[in-house]
């Protein structure tokens, strides 16, 4: 198969990464791509280092064994922990994109108040999440907010309702009297439940993931390879999940979730 043609592989502990997949479709309509969730071994933000870095390893085989050209890590928390790495091992054979909160354009914004990062505990102990931190920590303040549970109740597919709005509720309650410049969708379960996070804090507060800087990363990476798919028609999208044929059918639900 001609490398312009293979599917690009996506990847996440689950089905949260589908909105960086939601972006990539809309930006690269005529690629081919194939998304892993690892709903099996969700939530990858609770593990330990090294349990993040096996998983993200096995599942990065088997996109390879798939033919992708190009691999994107969509999940914060398997970036944080093992991107170097995999970059290292796999970088000059194709792309290796990952992500991480959206810092910088929420700073930019040059709103007042507090900019805060809602983020798995792992993602936010991680010494990237620092260094990045520790860039802007002298021009914005800074609030990390570990958010342990929230992907697994997006895992759930309970994205509206008594559930979540407690869960966020009791997170972001205590910030509702205070000016907030921006919210950090620090993992990509996140932006499915954006709308309720609006429902709790002012509606004209920016929130901001990082989907959009990771597709626009990925489309430098396929250019500068000259391993865009030149076809013209719509590309396909197929969904793998370690789990079961349910989180797939929530996957696609997710893909075309308005």
């Amino acid at each position: 198969m001609n490398i312009k043609s293979r599917p690009i592989g996506v990847f996440d502990s689950g089905v949260g990464g589908i909105s960086v997949l939601k972006e990539a479709v809309k930006g690269l309509p005529n690629e081919d791509f194939i998304y892993y969730g690892d709903s099996k071994n969700a939530p990858y933000g609770e593990k330990s280092v090294d349990e993040v870095r096996k998983l993200t390893f096995n599942v990065i085989e088997k996109l390879l064994d798939k033919k992708v050209k190009a691999i994107v890590v969509a999940c914060n928390t398997a970036t944080s922990a093992a991107i170097n790495e995999i970059r290292e091992k796999y970088g000059e054979v194709m792309p290796i994109i990952g992500i991480e909160p959206a810092l910088k354009p929420a700073i930019e914004l040059n709103r007042e108040g507090k900019v805060i990062i809602m983020a798995t505990p792992l993602t936010l102990q991680e010494d990237k999440f620092r260094s990045l931190m520790e860039k802007y920590e002298e021009v914005a303040d800074i609030v990390p907010l570990p958010c342990a549970g929230l992907a697994e109740i997006v895992e759930e597919g309970e994205l509206r309702g008594k559930v979540v709005c407690d869960y966020l509720q009791d997170k972001l309650n205590k910030y509702k009297q205070e000016k907030i410049a921006a919210i950090v969708l620090g993992c990509t379960h996140y932006p499915f439940v954006a709308h309720e996070i609006l429902n709790i804090v002012p509606k004209e507060t920016p929130i901001i993931d990082g989907s959009d800087g990771t597709v626009r990363q990925l489309k430098r990476k396929l250019q500068s390879r000259n391993i865009l798919n030149d076809k013209e028609e719509k590309g396909k999208v197929e969904i793998i999940n370690s789990l079961n044929d349910d989180m797939v059918d929530l996957s696609f639900k997710l893909l075309n979730y308005k």
